[in-house]
């Protein structure tokens, strides 16, 4: 029975659900939602009943001592809401549930349902499902995070992919499932976990997770040290791939096949979401600034409005500069060589844009190189630095294995 009464009304909801298991590995999903609900203080107003859902003798309880009391805690699933007073810089409230707990053992229909009474009940707007799975991709690079719905206009709206994954699942796909099904708006997101490096923890693919949901909810997430943690753990992971060299040699050719892949990474679509994230941060108030149609025009449709303009229009222009043309001409009688340079530019440049032209058409390694848009234009899905960028580890869509630290790399749903 879902008893409510001691739960305020909720400011547009969204629930956000992280499980530990097959579908976290190196915990970098179940942490992303410890990390919200230790920065917002959340209030726990339920938890789930351990004796439906899990067998003791594969999730044991444990016993601790508190001034002389022993405590037993049971394997469950917490929910608890946090307030965000001033969610978009403007001053406007809005409200989170955090559901974090353990895949259950058994009865995931009664499971799944039992969430989504708590969604109702809530007035929960959207439900985002939280995982990581093992994948071939190197340390030393961005953490792949990929964005999937089974609803096709949400994947319209959220910029989502549709999940088009067959095969076994875990808790994180059944629930998303029941919740395509009871027609409540659910998206989930995976990041992608280096499998020769599956121990948890795991903070950078938390911090691309928590930076995802920051550009998919806008919702600005505090990080507090996790940038920190994040760059201790690469360090670390540095350190030990050094002192073997067969790990390597194994990281570089990882590092060549995603480089090969994802060229186009800081093109376009993501160099207007990692530059919207930072004026966001430093100027909370101003809102959207890349996606205003209203506003200022996106960098990549300046580009693109002042290639499409006349020749003899781009020359008029720079005759009405005089005086910049003639500050332009005076440099001009420089050494052969600086012209040599600057042809050596030009013919570079377009050797990386043939190339990130055929990034789409890699994948098999992990990494999502360039996709075309419906309207024929391409864009890059490659994640930067704060692990925000899509990409896919691997697979289509499917399931993450958990943090059993087995090599294998698991699909997502």
């Amino acid at each position: 029975m879902i008893e409510l009464e001691g739960l305020p009304e909720l400011v547009d909801p969204v629930m956000i659900c992280a499980f530990e298991g097959w579908n976290d590995a190196g915990d970098a999903a179940s942490s992303a939602v410890g990390h919200l609900d230790r920065e917002w203080k959340g209030e726990v107003f339920a938890s789930l009943d351990a004796e439906d859902y899990y067998d003791f003798q594969v999730n044991r309880p444990t016993v601790t001592l508190h001034s002389g009391v022993r405590k037993v805690t049971w394997p469950t699933t917490q929910l608890s809401a946090v307030r965000i007073a001033d969610a978009d810089g403007k001053g406007n409230p809005r409200d989170l549930v955090l559901v974090r707990g353990i895949e259950p053992s058994m009865r995931w229909r009664s499971f799944c349902n039992e969430i989504l009474g708590f969604a109702h009940e809530l007035g929960v707007e959207l439900v985002v499902l939280l995982g990581a799975l093992l994948g071939d991709t190197p340390h030393t690079r961005p953490v792949p995070v990929t964005g999937v719905t089974s609803d096709p206009e949400l994947a319209v709206s959220m910029d989502l992919e549709e999940t088009r994954y067959e095969g076994p699942t875990g808790i994180v796909g059944i629930l998303q499932e029941a919740c395509t099904h009871a027609g409540v708006p659910t998206a989930s997101l995976w990041a992608a976990v280096p499998h020769y490096v599956s121990q948890p923890p795991n903070p950078k693919a938390t911090l691309a997770l928590l930076n995802r949901l920051d550009d998919l909810i806008g919702v600005r997430i505090p990080l507090g040290e996790l940038p920190e943690d994040a760059r201790a753990w690469q360090l670390g992971v540095d350190q030990l791939a050094a002192e073997d060299s067969e790990v390597a040699e194994y990281v570089q050719t990882l590092e060549e096949a995603r480089d090969t892949a994802e060229l186009p990474e800081a093109s376009g679509e993501a160099i207007a979401r990692e530059f919207e994230r930072y004026l966001r941060r430093r100027d909370p108030g101003a809102g959207p600034y890349l996606r205003d149609l209203s506003g200022p025009q996106p960098l990549a449709d300046l580009t693109e409005r002042e290639e499409s303009r006349a020749p003899e229009e781009r020359d008029g222009d720079r005759e009405d500069d005089g005086g910049t043309e003639k500050a332009e001409g005076a440099a001009e009688p420089e050494e052969d060589g600086a012209e040599k340079d600057s042809g050596t530019a030009g013919d570079d440049g377009e050797k990386g844009s043939g190339t990130a032209g055929e990034g789409g058409d890699t994948g098999d390694t992990g990494d999502t190189g360039a996709a075309e848009d419906p309207d024929g234009t391409d864009r890059s899905t490659g994640d930067d630095t704060s692990g925000d960028g899509d990409a896919d580890a691997g697979t289509d869509d499917g399931e993450g294995p958990g943090r059993d630290g087995e090599g294998e790399a698991g699909g997502k749903d």
